[in-house]
């Protein structure tokens, strides 16, 4: 007799046509190329046009998603959205989403925990699928950066790491007998800590300040709409984090870094990333990157390398996936599935 659980049927994921090499921004923000590279990887990213918003990027990766997973779009029953920059504030970006794919009525769940938001959102959506509570859920992680992004020399240090993107998978329910061996999600562990909020966020617009207003002048004045972050605080906890992480997620689950055919980390940095390789003895060949391309693109980041290294070959049906993601909170997290 088998059991409930999760499966990854169907990836799709889509970015803005306008690409922006280094080259194109150095003037924008007084930086370089070379510094750029040196210090996070990054060679370009994709940002949007004035008319783009999140749920616009997240629509073209629900459809191929969809479409991927040989469903219909009346054959999902709930949508869970991680996002940090949605179209409004208010409701949920995943309304607006569900509108534009033409569903009605199904629930839909948005997720706030930033670069950790997708291997969130993928837990959340296992748990109603395992439960029996649902059947085919669709999972967005989406984010348009650079409409909030300061793009002069004072926003240089975060504006150079953001880039604008969509990834969605269909995860659907399938009875298994040996979660291990056999293709479904296996294990996530999730973690916060926010006595860090304030090294990464936004400040306002906030019901946070001695204000009665949530956004005023002098909140614009000083630039408090604008992302801030303490970067080599985030840069330690980042890599500390995410090996303890995935390290006791293997080790609950009996296995090792030789069982993982690859290894699908958050893009924030590609120093992160190395750094978290090395930590826990990874081979480099089994880690797959796309910050090169894409920038951080924050909650879509994992699924878009998904379909990635599917497109490429290098992530096959069957292979065991090994994620890690850190960010804003702090919030971070690990997963294990096989595809």
């Amino acid at each position: 007799m088998g059991v409930l659980a999760s499966k990854i049927i169907g990836v799709g994921s889509y970015v803005p046509p306008k690409v922006y090499k280094n080259t194109d921004i150095e003037e924008m923000m007084n930086t370089s190329n070379e510094w750029i590279v040196q210090r996070t990887g990054i060679e370009q990213r994709h940002w949007v046009d004035s008319k783009t918003s999140t749920s616009d990027l997240a629509v073209k990766a629900s459809e191929e998603a969809i479409s991927n997973a040989g469903l219909n779009k009346e054959d999902i029953d709930m949508i869970v959205f991680a996002t940090l920059s949605p179209d409004f504030d208010f409701p949920g970006t995943g309304c607006f989403l569900q509108a534009k794919l033409g569903m009605s009525e199904i629930p839909c769940l948005d997720l706030r925990q930033q670069c950790s938001g997708f291997l969130y959102a993928m837990s959340v959506a296992d748990k109603f699928i395992s439960t029996g509570t649902n059947k085919n859920i669709l999972v967005v992680g989406a984010e348009v950066h650079s409409k909030g992004l300061d793009q002069t020399p004072d926003g240089r240090n975060v504006a150079v790491l953001f880039g604008d993107g969509a990834g969605a998978i269909v995860m659907s329910a399938s009875e298994v007998n040996d979660k291990k061996s056999e293709p479904c999600f296996i294990d996530a562990s999730l973690h916060s800590d926010g006595k860090y909020a304030k090294e990464l966020w936004i400040p306002a617009p906030g019901t946070g300040f001695d204000s009665s207003e949530r956004m005023s002048q002098e909140m614009l004045d000083e630039k408090l709409h604008y992302p801030q972050m303490n970067g080599r605080t985030v840069f330690v906890h980042a890599t500390k984090r995410m090996a303890e992480s995935l390290g006791a997620l293997l080790e609950k689950n009996n296995l090792t870094i030789d069982d993982v055919d690859v290894f699908l980390f958050h893009q924030a940095n590609l120093r992160i990333n190395s750094k978290v390789a090395e930590m826990m003895g990874i081979p480099e060949e089994k880690v797959f990157n796309t910050i090169q391309k894409y920038g951080n693109t924050t909650a879509a980041t994992i699924p878009l390398g998904m379909h990635d290294a599917m497109k490429e070959g290098v992530l096959k049906p069957g292979m065991l996936v090994a994620s890690a993601a850190f960010g804003a909170g702090f919030t971070w997290a690990s997963a294990l599935y096989r595809v």
